[in-house]
């Protein structure tokens, strides 16, 4: 068996909190967000047994506890992203996945079989503006939401240990955010600073203001300050927590 391979880190401390982990990078992606740092693998084929990965991943064995699969979309090869997640499980491994939630059943599939630790799921903008950010149809927003419904309720019945909406600002986008915590009402909610191009990134104080307004617990995640929980005057230091992108992954 194969995946379309698009990069290996072998020990990232920043994402999985908690966690130190190796990261495998999955080619292909159906969605084309302007912002995206991996966009040189949403595309192209470089075919990789699947043997090949589980050595890449067994070198890094003695440093980490878990791997986070990503992408592109990791979801989208979905036999070669569930054989992976059952052979990290051989390794006692922890298993996660970073996703924008297009291809639901097989996150249903991966938490049924008990192979899913965390799932970031990524929501990009309110449902209704999906379609013209990013360029999807009907089907593909009713697919996300679908996501949002199995990783709550999995989430909720202690089937999928971890959680999180994640929730990526740019200025002028500060409305969408209302919307989405009440649609992730029951996931950790991450607020995170968007960084692309010559756009000003919006700062923490900025991050925390939107926080304020939607009166609940979130977590906040800047580069400059890493990751903290916020409930309005309240602050707790979670760890550095950036996303790694490709262009740190190891190409062998």
């Amino acid at each position: 068996m194969k995946i379309n391979f698009g990069g290996f880190v072998p020990l990232s401390t920043v994402d999985w909190r908690g966690r130190a982990v190796c990261t495998v990078f999955f080619r292909g992606c159906p969605v084309r967000c302007y912002y995206c740092h991996n966009r040189e693998i949403q595309t192209g084929e470089e075919l990789r047994e699947i043997d090949e990965i589980e050595d890449m991943i067994r070198q890094s064995r003695l440093a980490i506890s878990g791997v986070i699969f990503s992408g592109g979309e990791a979801t989208m090869q979905k036999e070669g992203l569930m054989e992976l997640a059952r052979r990290c499980r051989k390794m006692n491994l922890a298993v996660g996945v970073q996703t924008n939630g297009v291809f639901p059943d097989t996150l249903k599939e991966m938490i049924d079989e008990g192979l899913l630790d965390l799932v970031h799921l990524d929501i990009k903008t309110r449902w209704e503006h999906y379609p013209r950010m990013l360029k999807v149809g009907d089907e593909t927003v009713s697919n996300i939401k679908r996501s949002l419904e199995i990783c709550k309720k999995a989430y909720a019945d202690g089937t999928l240990p971890e959680f999180q909406v994640v929730v990526t600002l740019f200025p002028g986008r500060e409305e969408d955010v209302d919307v989405i915590a009440r649609e992730a009402n029951g996931a950790e909610l991450v607020l995170q600073q968007g960084v692309w191009g010559s756009i000003p990134p919006l700062k923490f104080e900025d991050l925390k203001k939107i926080a304020d307004k939607i009166k609940r617990e979130v977590r906040i995640r800047t580069r400059e300050d890493g990751e903290v929980i916020y409930d309005r005057n309240r602050i707790t230091i979670a760890g550095s927590m950036v996303l790694t992108d490709i262009n740190q992954a190891r190409r062998k």
